[in-house]
């Protein structure tokens, strides 16, 4: 099937201009625009030998005008060709030397900026609890910096991002993942929480998870941690791109990541929470490297274009709970 319109540039352009500079090539273009032909077909209609126009439809294919097939035939096989394009624009603007980028920024969970926790709430890092469990007074003990799991059944918590793109980027989308649940006393699979995402005070969109996963033990979870509390989240993967918000795919909102006044060498803030007026107020469980099924903190990767000599920062592996491990 033909691509009705083509446009190339003009560096691209000079293969294409050679290709057709010969009036032999040229009304092959025209023959094929009837119907594929073969070599035989077309060595009559131009009135050239087959060598000759076997040497012809090679130049085309080479510049992309057109492709052949073999296909059987009734004295054998034969080499059928047919044109690609019906039209070709030619872009006479100067190329633009940019070059497609992520960035990929990982913050560990305790590592928040910004912090509102209500009972039941805590935190623990890989061998113990930090402070006391269902005092929010907690989450501001200096130990919080190493948590690796926290947990709160209502409020919200936020992260800065250090953005360091470089500063002729342009935004063009941005990726956030983390694992995480609701939030139940002990653990209820059943327990929807309606949890909201911010990104630069912009809201972004609310996704109700399911409840507070228990009963299975989180693959990473350090011997010591109770059976009866937690045990783990959903990966779930935030995108704010040109065209909308979704989350794993699945549309959440008109936002557009050029909402977000995301600026190369400023923070970018992400907050998550569960708004006082939401129908379901199940609290939030959020799970870092050491604990539950997935072995990463929270990911925020900017994916954004350079223009000049701007080396790009290559992204890891897609987010996939394969990728990381999931069960």
């Amino acid at each position: 099937m033909p691509h009705h319109i083509k446009e190339i540039s003009a560096s691209d352009s000079v293969a294409v201009f050679r290709a057709l500079a010969s009036e032999s090539r040229a009304r092959i273009i025209e023959l094929l625009a009837e119907g594929d032909r073969n070599i035989n077909e077309l060595s009559i209609a131009l009135g050239l030998a087959q060598p000759s126009v076997t040497k012809h439809v090679r130049i085309l294919e080479e510049a992309g005008l057109v492709v052949s097939d073999y296909l059987a035939g009734p004295q054998g096989m034969q080499k059928r060709c047919r044109r690609v394009h019906e039209r070709l624009i030619v872009d006479m603007a100067p190329r633009s030397d940019t070059t497609d980028c992520v960035a990929e920024i990982e913050v560990p969970i305790g590592m928040y900026t910004n912090v509102e926790a209500f009972p039941t709430c805590g935190l623990a890092i890989r061998e113990k609890f930090i402070g006391l469990i269902d005092n929010p007074l907690s989450f501001f003990m200096p130990e919080r910096a190493k948590a690796e799991i926290l947990w709160s059944a209502g409020g919200f918590i936020e992260y800065a991002f250090a953005n360091t793109i470089p500063l002729q980027a342009a935004v063009t989308a941005i990726d956030f993942a983390m694992e995480v649940c609701s939030e139940a006393p002990g653990y209820d699979n059943n327990y929807p929480s309606d949890l909201t995402l911010w990104v630069n005070d912009i809201e972004i969109g609310t996704w109700t998870s399911p409840g507070d996963f228990g009963g299975t033990r989180g693959r990473l979870n350090p011997h010591w941690w109770p059976d009866n509390m937690n045990q783990h989240g959903l990966l779930k993967v935030w995108q704010i791109d040109l065209g909308g918000s979704s989350i794993d795919g699945v549309h959440l909102s008109s936002v557009t990541v050029d909402q977000l006044n995301i600026q190369p060498w400023q923070a970018t803030k992400i907050r998550l929470g569960v708004k006082p007026d939401s129908v379901h107020q199940g609290g939030f469980t959020i799970f870092g490297r050491g604990f539950g099924n997935y072995e990463l903190d929270l990911v925020l990767r900017i994916r954004h274009t350079t223009v000049g000599n701007n080396i790009p920062v290559r992204a890891r592996q897609p987010f996939h709970s394969e990728s990381v491990g999931g069960t």
